[in-house]
């Protein structure tokens, strides 16, 4: 699951609002008591920092990028506190080693968590400058072998449009789209290399509104709700999970 850093704002301008962060992990824990899944999480940190615009103001974009990723960790410490306050135990790995704080991230040790019945929160990026926190899920999801990336959006899209629905009323909401669509009509859901991992590996990617209530749940149940981004296949994930 890939959790936007701009999600964690809520009502706010920027920062953190727990209200908020206790909604999305509310979300997470109900349906991981729910249904019997296994749980990684990326999270990203435009809420409090975004590399890109700091080398827009003339940072250099490496020492920008590296300040984007500690703000991932600061939002994933708040997830997982307020996910342990809900009692379920949780694991915090980065990309970038910061031992007092969070484990480094090992792809077998993640896989390890996993099997235990942890959630894993997995910040940092890829760890290194130039990738955005998209790629990284994808790559995650990749080497955790997870069976799809769900991309919660927040602001009240529910998929993906053929353009922005927030300025275009004439905007088109997609239910099912490939990669290649994707690339070729430049649709705004993840960066090229994000959605070129995800097409190399066979990754279905399902783009919702992290924010509707239930929607997370919705999306496991394989009502069809938001847009599924895959080969060409329109089959949900319904069936993939099971019920606890």
């Amino acid at each position: 699951m890939k959790i936007s850093g701009q999600a964690f704002t809520g009502s706010l301008d920027y920062g953190i609002d727990t209200d908020t962060v206790n909604r999305i992990a509310q979300d997470i824990v109900s349906v991981k008591s729910y249904f019997d899944i296994e749980i990684a999480v990326v999270v990203g940190g435009g809420n409090i920092w975004r590399g890109v615009q700091g080398a827009h103001d003339g940072m250099d974009l490496a020492q920008a990028d590296y300040m984007g990723m500690l703000s991932t960790v600061m939002n994933g410490l708040a997830l997982q506190d307020t996910m342990e306050r809900f009692g379920v135990d949780t694991r915090l790995q980065s990309a970038v080693h910061m031992a007092q704080i969070a484990e480094p991230y090992i792809r077998r040790r993640a896989i390890r968590h996993l099997e235990k019945g942890r959630i894993v929160i997995l910040a940092s990026g890829t760890g290194n400058p130039g990738f955005t926190t998209d790629t990284a899920a994808s790559l995650r999801a990749v080497e955790i072998e997870a069976e799809a990336v769900l991309k919660g959006t927040h602001g009240g899209i529910d998929g993906i449009y053929t353009n922005d629905p927030n300025i275009d009323s004439e905007a088109v909401k997609l239910d099912h789209v490939t990669y290649l669509d994707v690339v070729n009509q430049g649709l705004k859901v993840m960066d090229t290399t994000a959605i070129t991992l995800c097409m190399e590996n066979q990754m279905p990617i399902v783009v919702f509104d992290l924010m509707g209530e239930g929607n997370l749940q919705s999306v496991l149940e394989g009502k069809g709700i938001g847009t599924l981004v895959n080969s060409g296949d329109t089959a949900t994930l319904e069936g993939k999970v099971s019920r606890n």
